[in-house]
């Protein structure tokens, strides 16, 4: 039995850089990983998708063009070489993560599925068959998070797809059902859209993007089905059935029997926490309800010096959120700071096209917490720059607090809208009221110029 420092399961965005860093700060070092390096992210997440979503709207930009003036012809997709890019970009990536850590002093590299064997002890079974014993003082789980596969009649007898195996489809799908319509299914459902394929989006409760504003989602919805997405709100999927090459969905929509016949079916109705595997009570590690390994403030189990860090411990699923979990834990461990979760800022950039970004509280939340605030709203239609790109869906919207003038949140909905909402951000955090950002000087034209403009709504109330 060969005993570590630390030992981190899982190479996701908390794992990798985390185990280089224990192993520079003199830590003996292990990282364990059942899969490929770089976790969800660089494999089967934001690396790929964003890069064949880059694609797809260079496709849309063709097709649109002549609004410009420009006169392109007939755009044509090659979907092997949109396939290619994006799999040379993800093994770029991919490979530049494990020369990290294999180039890393004092870092062990373990190929292999682990689990808890006892309290700080796992047992790995690698690639090659073999048995592996370990034991660490410190613990470090990022397995990250699967699919959740609903329990939906007939689903399991087709070839339904995931996020991760829609990736790897050779050409674009006849007719797509996404099952939810939430991020991964609005993104997917997009691209493939403009890629060629007719897409259904079918979503059960009553709208999409279900956490944000009623307002922000009537918008999406408008600008998706505009753009020739299906959407179907308030939809119960009864049963799939397999008939003559086809995929035969019986749904009710809105109360109503509906049929829809398609090629190709993709669930995105949520993900899960992958700690099945791990045996984690083995160990008296605590999870919740969900399969979330519970954690307090610091990141840490019930368990002295185990700790759960991204999509695993339930907190927000972002990479930018487990490589947050990995600077708290490093600085409080090797620099003996008092880093927490508490207050942490949680931004997040929906890649449709416009982007929905979101940060701080949105104006439904403020309500329920019944805030003294007020709403700074205009439509992108109204922004110059907008209007000159000619990228006028959607809208600004900013919360604040009517006595102190902060920022509270604020949602875009548009063209880089998430580089807009980094600006308002960055004003949340270094406190900088709304009227500051008013009459600030921001160079013309840019996106960000329309903030005096938007909070310029609040004077005129």
């Amino acid at each position: 039995m060969k005993h570590y420092d630390a030992i981190i399961i899982g190479s996701g965005q908390a794992g990798t850089p985390l185990a280089k860093k224990m192993a520079m700060a003199g830590k003996k070092t292990a990282i364990i990983e059942k899969g490929l390096i770089g976790g969800t992210c660089i494999n089967d997440g934001c690396t790929p998708t964003k890069a064949m979503i880059a694609s797809a709207r260079a496709v849309h930009r063709a097709r649109t063009a002549a609004e410009l003036g420009v006169e392109t012809g007939e755009v044509k997709v090659n979907f092997k070489k949109i396939k290619q890019r994006k799999d040379d970009i993800v093994e770029s990536f991919r490979s530049s993560a494990r020369k990290g850590l294999e180039d890393t002093d004092g870092l062990d590299l373990i190929f292999g599925e682990a689990e808890f064997s006892g309290n700080k002890a796992l047992t790995v079974t690698t690639y090659d068959g073999g048995v592996q014993k370990f034991t660490a003082d410190l613990i470090f789980i990022n397995t990250g998070a699967k699919t959740i596969i609903p329990p939906i009649k007939g689903l399991s007898a087709i070839n339904y797809l995931t996020s991760t195996t829609i990736l790897d489809l050779e050409e674009a799908p006849g007719h797509l059902i996404v099952i939810g319509g939430n991020y991964i299914g609005l993104e997917l459902g997009q691209m493939f859209h403009r890629f060629g394929s007719k897409v259904t989006i079918l979503e059960k409760s009553s709208r999409i993007t279900g956490r944000e504003d009623e307002d922000v989602s009537a918008e999406l919805t408008k600008i998706l089905q505009d753009e020739g997405l299906q959407i179907l709100a308030d939809c119960k999927i009864k049963e799939i059935k397999q008939m003559d090459g086809k995929v035969i969905l019986d749904l009710e929509v809105a109360g109503n029997p509906h049929k829809i016949p398609a090629t190709h079916v993709l669930v995105a109705a949520g993900r899960k926490a992958q700690t099945d595997a791990l045996k984690l009570s083995v160990a008296g590690i605590a999870t919740d309800e969900k399969g979330n390994v519970i954690v307090n403030n610091k990141l840490e189990t019930n368990v002295k010096g185990v700790y759960a860090l991204g999509d695993v411990n339930g907190g927000p699923a972002f990479t930018h959120i487990a490589y947050n979990d990995y600077i708290i834990v490093y600085n409080n461990l090797i620099k003996s700071e008092n880093c927490s979760t508490e207050g942490r800022p949680i931004p997040y950039c929906m890649f449709t096209d416009p982007q929905l970004a979101r940060i701080g509280i949105s104006e439904g939340q403020a309500r329920a917490e019944k805030l003294d605030f007020t709403v700074a709203k205009i439509p992108m239609s109204n922004v110059a720059r907008g209007i000159e790109t000619g990228e006028t869906m959607g809208f600004m919207k900013a919360v604040v607090d009517r006595k102190s003038k902060k920022i509270l949140g604020a949602c875009i909905l548009s063209s880089e809208g998430g580089e807009i909402m980094s600006i308002l951000q960055m004003a949340m955090e270094g406190g900088i009221t709304y009227d500051r950002i008013r009459e600030n000087i921001f160079a013309h034209p840019t996106y960000a110029e329309s903030l005096n403009n938007l909070f310029m709504k609040i004077e005129d109330k």
